[in-house]
């Protein structure tokens, strides 16, 4: 692989640009902002979403995103998901006939209720099968640091997830491969979801017990609407599912997770979103997977309290007896 355009500066973003040019690949990282493009360019470090991390000489920055997509091999898409349909739209002209394109957003767009990928090849429709996604429990920190984690591409086309496999792959980051697209992506999404509810199991105090029981319960709600749009329910069981569950909903790293903890300590929603920059990706997606349950009649009270919380400013405290007090039902109901 000759060159990688990463479109998308983020945390995330930078920590796969990190990724890919420690490998020596020439990458091109992108940032809509051509002011603060320059500004890591000039200073060799993303100093808003991952301090501390130098770039290596194989990095370069741009605020011009034909620099970032002309010519490249593969795009690794990294853009909020709320953004995706409008950032693939700007690259559209530039884009070659056989680059690759790795989506490694994880959302639903309000409104369409479609996945990344879906999104990707809705835009650019002569992409196809060299579409793949790629999830797993992946702080961008831990990742950066050389930690050692996994991760799984999911993609149709099993040769197309190989080679993603094979250039993302170090010694520090273990790269599986699915063909599961839609249990990867849905995985990688929901469990945002449940990482803030787990923020604010936190913040209340309520202890192991009830984390655990949330996270469990959480993931079988993930798993019933993931089934209903015709997901493997063991892709649940891999680093898409309980995997990134787990890392998202225990650690202090996960934006998620702190924004749950601040709703348990009484902020509100909008001075939260305005006092941060990086994005919470379970706010959104917790609107579109209610309506998503809707679509295929798929239950979802953790996600419908998580709703009255963030939207409708329900004391948390009262959101965890009407989980509590529901009627009681098989624990795989819905999913087998």
């Amino acid at each position: 692989m000759v060159s990688v355009g990463v479109i998308g500066s983020g945390a995330w973003g930078t920590t796969l640009a990190l990724l890919l040019s420690r490998k020596g690949i020439a990458t091109t990282l992108w940032d809509h902002r051509p002011e603060r493009a320059a500004t890591m360019q000039q200073r060799r470090e993303n100093s808003d979403f991952l301090p501390g991390f130098r770039f290596p000489d194989t990095l370069r920055v741009t605020g011009q995103i034909a620099e970032a997509v002309q010519g490249k091999e593969m795009l690794v898409l990294v853009t909020p998901s709320q953004k995706m349909r409008e950032n693939l739209r700007l690259l559209a002209p530039y884009l070659g006939e056989k680059t690759l394109l790795l989506n490694a957003s994880k959302g639903i767009e309000i409104g369409s209720l479609k996945r990344m990928s879906e999104i990707i090849v809705e835009e650019l429709p002569t992409t196809g099968e060299r579409v793949a996604t790629l999830s797993g429990p992946n702080l961008s920190r831990e990742v950066a640091q050389e930690k050692p984690t996994a991760a799984v591409i999911a993609s149709t086309a099993y040769d197309v997830a190989v080679e993603y496999r094979t250039l993302l792959t170090t010694s520090s980051f273990r790269v599986y491969n699915s063909h599961d697209v839609v249990g990867v992506e849905l995985g990688g999404s929901l469990k945002n979801i449940i990482a803030i509810g787990a923020g604010i199991n936190d913040g209340l105090g309520y202890g192991d017990n009830a984390k655990a029981a949330f996270m469990t319960r959480g993931l079988a709600e993930i798993s019933r609407l993931g089934v209903a749009a015709g997901a493997n329910p063991l892709t649940f069981a891999g680093l898409a599912g309980i995997g990134d569950l787990i890392a998202t909903c225990a650690s202090d790293l996960s934006r998620n997770n702190r924004l749950g903890r601040r709703l348990a300590a009484g902020e509100k929603l909008n001075d939260i979103l305005q006092s941060t920059h990086s994005v919470a990706e379970g706010v959104w997606t917790t609107q579109a997977a209610l309506q998503l349950a809707r679509r295929y009649n798929v239950e979802m009270p953790i996600a419908h309290q998580l709703s009255l919380v963030l939207f409708e400013e329900l004391d948390p405290h009262k959101a965890v007896p009407e989980l509590m007090l529901r009627d009681p039902k098989g624990e795989l109901e819905g999913i087998i």
